[in-house]
């Protein structure tokens, strides 16, 4: 199945908060997990909607493309297990050699984490970054030209 085939299947929310896909058989299943293909790079592109054993049961092309309730209840489910905060700002960096601490304003509030090596700073293109920290926690700068100068300078020790 793919996103072309959207009216022939159905996604709604159970009593219990679960979601229910119902495809063209009529057969439902219970529990089932929406899953990007490309989160950070490409977050409206391929979205897989995958049963509860692991097996995908439909192929979304473009989210964007779906009507606007199923579209709407999908970015929540993912909204709700996605957690990659977005620096907005760089407020002190520890050491210019790693580890260091870094202390960075994002848009869920200021926060602290280690970088363990530089290779934990990716470049994803178009002046993208994805930094994770010695917790496993992933931060998003969306745009890293964008940034105050401050930040920036600190940021150019680690590129």
């Amino acid at each position: 199945m793919t996103s072309d085939a959207s009216t022939l299947w159905t996604l709604e929310r159970n009593a219990f908060g679960r979601l229910v896909f119902t495809g063209p058989d009529g057969l439902a299943h219970v529990g089932v997990v929406p899953v990007r293909a490309f989160p950070i790079a490409a977050p409206d592109e391929g979205l897989s909607i995958v049963s509860p054993d692991g097996h995908e049961l439909t192929w979304v092309e473009r989210l964007s493309t779906l009507p606007a309730p199923l579209r709407t209840l999908l970015e929540e489910e993912l909204a709700s297990r996605d957690f990659a905060p977005r620096i907005q700002r760089i407020t002190e960096v520890s050491t210019f050699s790693t580890p260091s601490t870094w202390t960075v304003d994002t848009d869920r509030g200021p926060t602290r984490f280690v970088l363990k090596t530089e290779d934990d700073i990716r470049r994803l293109g178009e002046g993208r970054l994805l930094i994770t920290g010695g917790h496993g926690v992933s931060f998003i700068v969306p745009d890293r030209m964008a940034l105050d100068k401050h930040s920036k300078r600190l940021l150019e020790r680690f590129l």
